[in-house]
C-alpha cells in the first residue's frame, strides 16, 4: 500500500496560507503610525507650551518666565524662554524586532499484514484388512487438513500547524532635529537679567553744545523701548536710531536736563562750546 501524501499536501497548503505580509507589514505600518503621532506630539507641546500669539496681530512670540531675585546688592529680574527650561517630548522609536516561528509537521503510515497457515493430520480413522495366507495385516488411516489465512491493512495521516510571533519594540528620549536645537540655542542665548523698573541709561552726564546725546533705555521685560524716552522740563526732538535715540545738543540751552522713560529718570548737563556753542 503506498503511503498517502495528503497530510503533506494539507501542511504544505497551511504553510502558504500564512498572512505573513500582515503579521510582518501590521507591527512596522502601526509603529510609523506611533512615531508620525510622537512627532505631532511634540509639534503640539511647542504649540500650547511653548508660544503664545497676540490676538492683535496674529503673530507668535515665546513664552517667557520671568521672576525677580537679588543680585549684587539689588533687585533684578530674570526673563527665560519657557521651552528651554523644560523637556520637550521627543519619543522616537529605536528598534522593532520581530521574531517569526512556524512549526509544520505532518506524517503518514501505512502497515499490510498477511498470515497463511495449513496442516495435515494422518490417522486410524479408516481401517482395512487383508489376509494373505497365513498372514494377517490391518491398517488404520486418519487424514485431517485445515488451512487459515489472514489479511490486515492498516493507514495512518496526522498533521499539525503552529506559527508564533514576538513583536519586541525599543522606544526613547532621541536627540532633537538640528532645527530644533537650533532654536532652542538662539532661545537660551536671548536668556536675559534686567531691572524690573526698566534700564535706561546715556552716554554721558555732561556734554557740550556741539556734541550729542546718545540714550537707551530696556524696559522690564528687557525690551528696547526707545520711543518711552523724553526730557522732563521741556519738549525736544529725540530722534530715533536703531535701538537709542539722539539728541543733537547745538540748539540746546545750557543747563541741568532730566531724561525720562517708564520709573527711570538720568540726569545730564549741557555745557557751553569752546566756539561759542557752535558745531565744530
Amino acid at each position: 500500500m503506498a503511503i498517502s501524501t495528503a497530510p503533506s499536501q494539507v501542511a504544505t497548503n497551511a504553510l502558504q496560507a500564512i498572512p505573513f505580509s500582515s503579521m510582518i507589514g501590521g507591527p512596522l505600518k502601526a509603529c510609523i503610525d506611533a512615531q508620525a503621532m510622537a512627532a505631532k506630539t511634540t509639534w503640539d507641546f511647542i504649540q500650547e507650551v511653548g508660544l503664545t500669539v497676540d490676538p492683535e496681530t496674529g503673530e507668535k512670540k515665546a513664552v517667557n518666565v520671568s521672576f525677580s531675585f537679588i543680585q549684587n546688592g539689588r533687585t533684578v529680574q530674570l526673563n527665560v524662554p519657557l521651552l528651554t527650561i523644560v523637556p520637550i517630548p521627543y519619543i522616537a522609536i529605536n528598534s522593532i524586532d520581530i521574531n517569526f516561528k512556524a512549526s509544520i509537521s505532518a506524517s503518514s503510515s501505512s502497515v499490510t499484514e498477511n498470515t497463511s497457515s495449513s496442516s495435515l493430520d494422518v490417522g486410524a480413522e479408516v481401517t482395512a484388512g487383508l489376509k494373505v495366507g497365513p498372514f494377517h495385516m490391518d491398517a488404520k488411516l486418519n487424514a485431517n487438513y485445515s488451512s487459515k489465512k489472514d489479511s490486515k491493512a492498516t493507514e495512518e495521516s496526522k498533521y499539525s500547524v503552529e506559527y508564533t510571533m514576538d513583536i519586541a519594540v525599543k522606544a526613547g528620549q532621541d536627540s532633537m532635529p538640528a532645527g530644533l536645537a537650533k532654536v532652542l540655542e538662539l532661545l537660551g542665548n536671548s536668556l536675559d537679567v534686567s531691572d524690573p523698573n526698566g534700564t535706561l541709561e546715556i552716554n554721558a552726564s555732561k556734554l557740550k553744545q556741539n556734541e550729542r546725546l546718545i540714550a537707551t533705555y530696556k524696559n522690564k521685560d528687557g525690551l528696547y523701548e526707545s520711543s518711552a524716552i523724553s526730557v522732563v522740563e521741556q519738549q525736544m526732538d529725540l530722534q530715533k536710531d536703531g535701538d537709542s535715540v539722539v539728541l543733537d545738543l547745538a540748539n540746546v540751552t545750557p543747563g541741568t536736563y532730566t531724561l525720562k522713560a517708564g520709573k527711570q529718570e538720568v540726569k545730564f548737563e549741557v555745557v557751553a562750546s569752546d566756539n561759542g556753542g557752535q558745531n565744530s
